[in-house]
């Protein structure tokens, strides 16, 4: 049973911009916030950014901050990442996550993740 869907990501040019979309199955699949994540070959996993469904709260982490934002559509139940000025230091498998954790999105415990998007950033 699919609950997160992810799509975009691809191929860009250091510089470049590219977006990334996470769509929720269903409430129930949600949480009460939802974050990105990225993994690069031979490197823990990183939090991104983290967004919260009913106040619309953000979190980024500095390594990010300033280039990606995080967005949401309560209606359509999706969360998306616009990625700006990417650098070849961005490549690495993203992944959506949800939580019902209200705080600490960065370590908190995240019950359902996506599919995992590849994003590759060209020098």
């Amino acid at each position: 049973q699919v609950r997160l869907i992810q799509s975009g990501g691809g191929l860009a040019q250091a510089g470049g911009s590219l977006r990334l979309s996470c769509a929720a199955s269903g409430r129930a699949f949600r949480g009460y916030a939802l974050a990105w994540f990225r993994q690069a070959p031979g490197k823990e996993r990183e939090f991104l950014a983290a967004i919260t469904w009913t106040t619309s709260s953000q979190y980024y982490a500095d390594t990010v901050k300033g280039r990606f934002a995080i967005s949401k559509d309560n209606a359509q139940n999706t969360v998306d990442l616009q990625m700006n000025s990417l650098e070849p230091e961005d490549t690495a498998v993203y992944y959506c996550a949800s939580t019902w954790s209200t705080t600490n999105y960065r370590d908190a415990t995240y019950t359902t993740w996506g599919q995992g998007t590849q994003v590759t950033v060209s020098s």
